[in-house]
């Protein structure tokens, strides 16, 4: 019975967290209306307790309901398996993208949502997709609760997003002051041309040590055999938020290799490839 109970308690990130995030590259009906992509998204989805998906580009506000719909039904519960949390639509002029946080019900909640305003006087609209900062209970874990700051940069203006996240930081933990548990993760474009080496001495999100890069520069994302770029980046701040993730646990999901798609297969899902990486379950007493 021990035994049994145990093996419940720990599939599914029951104890530990499994967070990701997928740029699920134009995200909208078309993907939902090719069997194949679609059933390639839900299992990345299924892979982890919480995810953050980028570039939702659905006009119509109707995909991505419909996808959680697609997901919940391959589960029996007496409720959903998974819920959301979702942005408003945010750019400039008429193009517009999405954030979202999918999360496993049994493993983690949602305490409260901050739309990053975007509006210091010295520097108005610095991002052209505004961070949508989440804060989770996650009571499972080491570290309780946790704040996610998601980012999609604008690839010619990757630089400077990357380093006016330190101010973003800054602002989501005077919003919330007795958090102390950040992740800033998502797809940074932080690689290749968009940050040539010589830049990385410009961004404060790097230089300051009290940020950890759990992922390093050399963490190929991309689908592309003709690109090996290291886009999307995980980093932590506050001392048991990094002491809760292990490097090890840094995984790049590969699902063209999983599936054994042709790239042109891959690439109809996305040119991202999910980047996930696990909170520890929290210790046991006695």
């Amino acid at each position: 019975m021990k035994l049994a109970l145990f093996l419940l308690l720990g599939v599914g990130g029951a104890y530990s967290l499994k967070i990701c995030s997928f740029n699920i590259q134009s995200f909208g009906e078309s993907k939902l209306s090719k069997p194949t992509v679609l059933n390639i998204i839900l299992e990345s989805i299924t892979r982890c307790d919480l995810m953050l998906v980028m570039e939702i580009k659905d006009v119509k506000g109707e995909a991505f309901p419909q996808l959680m719909t697609y997901l919940n039904s391959r589960y029996r519960g007496r409720k959903p398996e998974y819920s959301y949390v979702i942005s408003e639509r945010l750019g400039r002029k008429s193009y517009k993208e999405q954030y979202a946080f999918i999360y496993r019900q049994r493993s983690v909640s949602v305490k409260a949502v901050y739309q990053y305003p975007d509006t210091q006087s010295e520097d108005v609209d610095a991002f052209a997709r505004e961070p949508f900062a989440v804060w989770f209970s996650s009571p499972t874990t080491e570290i309780k609760d946790l704040v996610i700051i998601p980012i999609h940069t604008a690839p010619e203006a990757a630089v400077k997003e990357i380093d006016e996240l330190y101010d973003v930081y800054h602002n989501v933990s005077q919003h919330w002051q007795s958090q102390q548990n950040f992740i800033i993760m998502g797809d940074f474009n932080a690689a290749c041309g968009y940050v040539p080496k010589r830049e990385w001495r410009n961004i404060r999100l790097r230089l300051d040590s009290e940020f950890l890069w759990l992922t390093n520069d050399k963490l190929d994302t991309s689908v592309k055999h003709s690109t090996n770029c290291a886009y999307d980046r995980v980093v932590l701040r506050g001392e048991k938020m990094i002491q809760a993730v292990s490097a090890d646990s840094v995984e790049v999901y590969d699902f063209k290799q999983a599936f054994g798609l042709t790239e042109t297969e891959a690439l109809a899902v996305s040119d991202h490839f999910p980047l996930c990486f696990t909170v520890n379950a929290a210790r046991r007493s006695g």
